[in-house]
């Protein structure tokens, strides 16, 4: 099965991301061989719909899964409409989360965990930069 965990590094050691949509790396796993590939996230930057850009390239990819720490509503929808489950992460190495998964010790979510335009604590982009 090919999944896909949010991360702040690429390959197998690195920490699994806390957020979707901005999250650094994008690490897609093969369950059986855990064979892992890593991809920038080009969505990082946007100025908006990080999180939808992120949906759409991972379910471009072929990914069967996600895991991540929280995703919002229009990249829930996106990757609902997909068919490609969520399950949330918090805390570890991307290998971990994969681990985890395959022992059934993560559970998929039915809705959104973070509100509209949550930005994994970046802020909303309205200071003066003073």
């Amino acid at each position: 099965m090919k999944i896909v965990v949010t991360a702040n590094g690429s390959g197998l050691d690195a920490l699994a991301s806390p957020i979707f949509g901005r999250c650094p790396f994008f690490v897609f796993v093969d369950t059986e061989t855990m064979e892992a590939e890593s991809f920038d996230n080009a969505a990082i930057s946007s100025s908006g719909g990080a999180g939808i850009q992120a949906a759409q390239f991972i379910s471009a990819q072929g990914a069967q899964a996600v895991i991540t720490g929280n995703v919002g509503p229009n990249a829930f929808g996106v990757l609902q409409a997909a068919q490609v489950p969520v399950y949330p992460f918090n805390g570890g190495t991307v290998q971990q989360a994969v681990e985890a998964f395959k022992r059934g010790k993560l559970q998929a979510v039915s809705a959104a965990t973070s509100g509209p335009g949550h930005t994994g604590g970046m802020g909303s982009g309205r200071g003066r930069g003073r």
